[in-house]
């Protein structure tokens, strides 16, 4: 057992320093707003909502960033438009306009993200990522913004690694 903790000290020290970060941008900011065509579901979805799901995107890319070592005081700017979003189960908006709707309504859910990071150096990349869920299967088990959120999280670790553009 000492002889692989050693042989495992041995290899780590072999990895650079910046083989982990190689990839990962070099971000000061995260902004995250709320996109013309989901701001005109405001009254079926509820604006509630929109701060809910504008918080879950920022804190996704913000706590994969920091965790790979990329958010710094002196990267560059992300700027992060959610286009669309898709509930699992009715937002209380909707449960309350729409008297046949009930908390065990479900469907497939999911969200389409785009912006632009801008390196410190004013280098524009765009981004582009959508990612719905195609099974109602897993559906009946989730919450109002599950797949939405999960579509966040596969955009953060996208970002994380360097890949901006996803369609």
């Amino acid at each position: 057992m000492l002889r692989f903790v050693l042989f495992a000290a041995a290899a780590a020290s072999l990895l650079p320093a910046s083989a982990a970060l190689a990839d990962t941008p070099a971000v000061s900011r995260v902004e995250v707003v709320i996109g013309p065509d989901l701001a005109a579901k405001a009254d079926k979805l509820g604006q509630r909502e929109f701060d809910y799901l504008a918080r879950d995107l920022k804190r996704a890319v913000e706590r994969r960033l920091e965790r790979a070592g990329g958010l710094t005081a002196s990267g560059g700017r992300l700027r992060l438009v959610i286009d669309d979003a898709v509930p699992n189960r009715p937002t209380p908006l909707q449960l309350t306009s729409k008297p046949g709707l009930s908390m065990e309504s479900f469907g497939n859910g999911g969200a389409r993200v785009s912006g632009e990071y801008v390196s410190a150096d004013g280098v524009s990349t765009p981004i582009r990522y959508r990612w719905y869920e195609t099974d109602v299967w897993q559906a009946q088990y989730a919450a109002t913004w599950s797949d939405a959120s999960l579509a966040f999280d596969r955009l953060a670790r996208r970002i994380e690694d360097g890949q901006f553009v996803k369609d």
